[in-house]
């Protein structure tokens, strides 16, 4: 049971880590000032999230490794976040794009994991939650903005919802780690929650007038440690301080 906890709480800590990464290289770089203020806070919270799952990780793993070992020393293979959160900013409507896919997820996956039998996992949900909202009314809320506005901006995010809805099924990926969790009451089943995302999409689908693209293919293995050429270089990037010398605290 120890090893499918780590697993799947490590899963949802990858997520918000390197989408968290992904997130902070806007600082200093928003449209405009209040947006940048509001994607670097975002980019905090995520990180937030993820400390407190890294943590509760690595005390179920029982190895002695920390938080900041799982998230700084570990190689690509090791790491399994969803192929969607390491794919890179693009223009800010991609990045808008991106999240906005993966905050109408986590809204509901959150609320859910609320209920979990594992008091600890229940809790960092509680808290994630609050700030999820935001998270999810603030992308969603661009989305129509951007979709609904000029030529150009609809264009660039139409463009951005074609390039990355093959990684959005991704989310809802599960295997024997979450079946044995869901049996324990631990998990969360993402099969119900798939029609909730679906239905939410749609409806700002239809206030921005996008429109999902006609290719239904897919691209998942981020879950299982097959990524992206991107992560490589994020990581790269994430890693730099700690491996250039090892063992440095703040």
């Amino acid at each position: 049971m120890n090893n499918a906890l780590f697993t799947y709480t490590l899963r949802i800590a990858d997520d918000s880590l390197i989408l968290g990464h992904r997130v902070s290289e806007w600082c200093g770089h928003g449209p405009i000032l209040e947006e940048d203020i509001a994607l670097t806070n975002i980019a905090l919270d995520l990180i937030g999230q993820a400390t407190s799952l890294l943590e509760y990780a690595a005390l179920t793993e029982g190895k002695g490794r920390s938080a900041d070992d799982l998230a700084f020393l570990r190689y690509e293979k090791h790491y399994t976040n969803a192929l969607l959160v390491e794919q890179p900013n693009g223009d800010f409507g991609k990045t808008i794009v991106r999240q906005w896919l993966f905050d109408t997820f986590r809204l509901f996956f959150y609320e859910a994991l609320t209920h979990s039998k594992d008091e600890q996992l229940a809790a960092i949900a509680e808290k994630s939650l609050k700030e999820t909202k935001y998270h999810c009314k603030h992308s969603s809320e661009w989305v129509i903005r951007l979709g609904d506005g000029t030529e150009e901006s609809h264009q660039r995010t139409q463009a951005a919802v074609d390039a990355l809805w093959r990684f959005a099924d991704e989310l809802f990926f599960q295997d024997e780690t979450d079946q044995e969790l869901i049996a324990a009451g631990i998990a969360v089943d993402l099969v119900p929650l798939r029609a909730l995302w679906m239905e939410r999409i749609q409806h700002v689908l239809n206030e921005s007038t996008l429109r999902l693209p006609e290719n239904n293919w897919t691209q998942k293995g981020g879950r299982t440690g097959n990524h992206s050429e991107h992560l490589g270089y994020l990581l790269t990037e994430m890693q730099y301080m700690q491996r250039a010398y090892p063992g440095m605290e703040w």
